[in-house]
């Protein structure tokens, strides 16, 4: 919500409890709000009251009334209204379209305090001043989740992500340029990794559930000290790419848990060209096809089980015997065995980051 809109509601809310009518406008007399229809007064009446010093005058009826926001004059408020009582209304409209002022630039100067922080932009010094004058706790335990939709800069999306995290404060929820969604939350006492966790899949469901998009989630270890989290935003950045690359049938990807997919990925392109060439002399792994692959898969998640691989894929154990049999003379493993199985497993993540890097980025 933007803080017109706030404005907007706040004075539509003053005009049920009152009674009467209100107008905002910016300082050139453009109007903002309106919640009735009065007309409003000529451009040489405006700017005889901006050249007044007072904040406030009454001309009849109408009521004038300067917005001020750090000393800066940022709108015009008009009351329509008799008496005393009106001028009191309109004072006191003033006092929360101030307020609103100043909570939504409080706001926006913590999210961009934060993308800064976030990047690197600040010494230690400046990080350290800038927390101290935004009031955000410099010892506090956070985590970056980074939320990627699969249409980039979802507006629906990201309000949804807002008004998730919206119950405590200490939480921030911004955007970077390449469109992902920025997520910098609080622990509270007693929460641990698994709270994050929770917090992954509650995105990733109200996301699909809701928004009805993809989602993908990748985050960070807990930062204990503000002067971290441009590392935590780091971790979170590369256990969402390393996750898409090497396990794109999950959506959550914790730093903490990435395994060979995060050695691999920091592995030289000619070392896994070397690899894969060295291990299948000239054949592909593009070339299996999805049964193939399916079959592979399961097997390898029933720790090398034949009988329960079979079970699970509705075919004869000696189907699936049949199968490996092939596979071997193809590639020259066996994936039965402990040894060519692993091998096969490190193949298959190298060839998926070998596919990323041939992408354009």
């Amino acid at each position: 919500m933007t803080v017109h809109h706030s404005f907007e509601k706040s004075l539509y809310k003053w005009k049920d409890i009152s009674g009467l009518n209100f107008a905002l406008l910016t300082p050139e007399g453009k109007e903002i709000v309106n919640t009735g229809s009065k007309k409003l007064p000529v451009r040489e009446k405006l700017e005889e009251f901006l050249e007044q010093d007072a904040v406030s005058k009454a001309a009849g009826t109408l009521h004038y009334f300067k917005v001020c926001h750090q000393e800066e004059l940022i709108g015009l408020l008009l009351v329509w209204g008799k008496g005393v009582s009106s001028h009191t209304i309109g004072e006191l409209a003033v006092c929360q379209l101030e307020e609103l002022a100043e909570a939504y630039s409080q706001r926006t100067d913590k999210n961009t305090y934060m993308q800064n922080l976030l990047l690197g932009n600040y010494t230690s010094v400046d990080a350290f001043n800038g927390a101290k004058r935004l009031k955000i706790p410099q010892q506090c335990p956070r985590a970056v989740l980074l939320v990627q939709t699969k249409q980039p800069k979802d507006e629906n999306a990201l309000s949804m992500v807002k008004n998730l995290f919206t119950a405590r404060t200490g939480h921030y929820i911004t955007y970077m340029d390449d469109g992902l969604i920025i997520v910098i939350k609080e622990l509270s006492p007693g929460e641990d990794s698994s709270s994050l966790e929770n917090a992954a899949k509650t995105l990733v469901d109200m996301l699909n559930a809701e928004a009805m998009t993809q989602a993908w989630v990748g985050y960070s270890s807990i930062a204990d000290d503000l002067s971290q989290l441009p590392d935590a935003y780091r971790e979170a950045q590369t256990a969402l790419t390393v996750g898409k690359i090497f396990y794109s049938e999950r959506n959550i990807f914790p730093y903490s848990h990435l395994g060979l997919g995060h050695l691999i990925y920091q592995l030289p392109l000619s070392a896994c060209e070397k690899f894969i060439a060295e291990t299948f002399q000239g054949e592909s792994l593009d070339s299996l096809d999805e049964e193939t692959y399916a079959t592979i898969r399961t097997f390898f998640e029933n720790n090398l089980n034949l009988s329960e691989t079979a079970r699970q894929l509705y075919v004869h154990r000696n189907t699936l015997v049949y199968r490996f049999e092939k596979l071997q003379k193809r590639f020259g493993l066996d994936l039965r065995t402990f040894r060519d199985s692993l091998t096969f497993q490190l193949a298959i993540l190298i060839n998926n980051y070998m596919k990323y890097k041939e992408l354009p980025h």
